[in-house]
């Protein structure tokens, strides 16, 4: 994990929700939601992922409580979270790649968690991204295709990989001109 003094990371941003009994907290998933209330939210975001209109996108995703700000492009396939969508917000004029994932829930043993998401204005997710829960994305940020983010991403920061990790661009520069 990145360390950031005092800066709260993901997960003191998480909402715990113990889940006492038998078997693992996804058995007793319709505790956490009602069941048409995800069958509903799994609808809208079905139709929302095929659908080529960005604006239809958007209407459909503002329906189901997603906080979507004006200008965004959800490519397709991508996916707010349908258990929770009303905690994931994406600022003005974001990019969220083709396939990309925005998780504001984890299921585990004996808990879930669920944290909001929030993308900046211009923000970039590449296609194939996965965010966790708690987790924000600044301003002007960008994340690699495949990536995993599983931390903050600082305003203006590419970030890359699986856990995502900041880019050094200063490296990659030099590397590139080094003529040996």
């Amino acid at each position: 994990m990145t360390d950031r003094g005092d800066t709260p990371d993901r997960h003191d941003r998480l909402q715990r929700h113990p889940t006492p009994g038998p078997g693992n907290s996804l058995m007793v998933w319709t505790d956490a939601k009602h069941p048409l209330r995800v069958a509903v939210n799994y609808a809208v975001v079905v139709a929302a992922r095929h659908s080529p209109s960005l604006r239809l996108k958007n209407w459909l995703l503002r329906r189901i409580g997603v906080d979507v700000g004006d200008g965004v492009a959800w490519g397709l396939e991508s996916t707010p979270d349908v258990f929770w969508p009303e905690l994931v917000t994406v600022g003005d004029d974001a990019i969220i790649g083709y396939d990309a994932t925005l998780l504001c829930h984890e299921f585990l043993q004996e808990e879930y968690r669920t944290g909001e998401v929030r993308i900046g204005d211009r923000a970039m997710l590449g296609a194939g991204t996965v965010v966790l829960p708690g987790v924000e994305i600044g301003d002007d940020a960008q994340v690699a295709a495949n990536s995993l983010v599983a931390d903050d991403v600082p305003p203006g920061e590419t970030w890359a990989g699986v856990p995502a990790e900041p880019v050094n661009n200063n490296k990659r520069n030099e590397e590139a001109s080094d003529p040996s």
